[in-house]
């Protein structure tokens, strides 16, 4: 079974790492106290802790617990944030800095020590096989979430969807036309908007519109090129069909450029079946419908 290669590979690396050591890596801190200083060092200025919680699915209560437990080592300092007193920003003291430093040293080493006993062809097959195996679990587990499409987290989203057409379209894409006719759309409230987010930052959206009584319309839905080829696209497009069905929808469509040919694909692979053109969109090329099931 595909769990029983999950589970034994799991046992086997974290024995490896030293994952399972009171002092990971020989530096007095147990694996999370330590990956937690990593993360907080990842940018000179610190971060926050809601950052925090939301790069490492952390809940609160336990965060805090592990902040108090690494302030009690004078390895961060927790204050309040002076662009906003709501929010704690952590960063590492100069102990930390010292700490940080350490792991990344030893970290490396442990990886060099891994794959020493390996030829030059082993290590590339390694090297591929890890680095699919990263995208694909965190394509699985990457978090769907429906927010407000006037969110910050919506803008952030479809900002970076509308610079990749901008940029992929032959003749361009007019991104402050279409950020107006967003802001002043007068339905805009009933789009349903879904991110996906993945260590606190968007990497794939989408949003349902209802076109007629029992048709909606998925629209500006987008994959970070960097996630492209691990199935999230086909999984975000089934939820949003799943958000159709559930705002009465019976039958869902979406219109599509002809040069985003793996979009293409992926819509035919998905069932939908091409169409006459629906709407006045000057950018679409091809145009797509697909019935839907009555939600569970």
């Amino acid at each position: 079974m595909d769990t029983d290669v999950v589970r034994r590979f799991n046992r086997t690396y974290t024995q490896r790492i030293g994952a399972l050591d009171d002092s990971f890596l020989g530096l007095g801190l147990p694996l999370g106290l330590a990956r937690l200083v990593f993360e907080i060092g990842v940018s000179p200025r610190g971060t926050t802790a809601r950052d925090l919680r939301a790069r490492l699915g952390l809940d609160s209560g336990h965060l805090a617990r592990q902040l108090r437990s690494l302030e009690e080592r004078r390895l961060v300092e927790v204050s309040p944030d002076p662009t906003d007193r709501r929010r704690r920003l952590v960063t590492l003291t100069r102990r930390g800095q010292a700490l940080r430093r350490r792991l990344d040293d030893r970290s490396e080493e442990l990886a060099s020590r891994l794959v020493a006993p390996l030829t030059a062809r082993q290590r590339a097959r390694l090297t591929e096989a890890l680095g699919t195996a990263d995208l694909l679990v965190r394509a699985a587990t990457v978090d769907l979430v429906e927010v407000d499409p006037r969110s910050a987290t919506a803008r952030a989203a479809v900002g970076q969807y509308l610079a990749e057409i901008d940029a992929r379209f032959p003749g361009g894409f007019d991104v402050a036309a279409a950020q107006a006719a967003d802001r002043d759309d007068p339905d805009r409230h009933e789009v349903r908007f879904v991110v996906a987010t993945s260590d606190g930052h968007p990497v794939a959206c989408g949003g349902v519109r209802t076109l007629e009584a029992d048709v909606g319309e998925i629209k500006r839905m987008w994959v970070h090129a960097d996630w492209r080829g691990a199935g999230l696209g086909a999984r975000l497009l089934r939820h949003l069909e799943g958000v159709s069905a559930e705002m009465g929808h019976r039958v869902v469509r979406l219109d599509t450029n002809g040069t985003l040919v793996e979009a293409v694909a992926m819509y035919e692979r998905s069932g939908y079946r091409r169409i006459e053109r629906y709407n006045d969109n000057p950018y679409a090329e091809a145009f797509f419908e697909k019935p839907l099931s009555a939600p569970r």
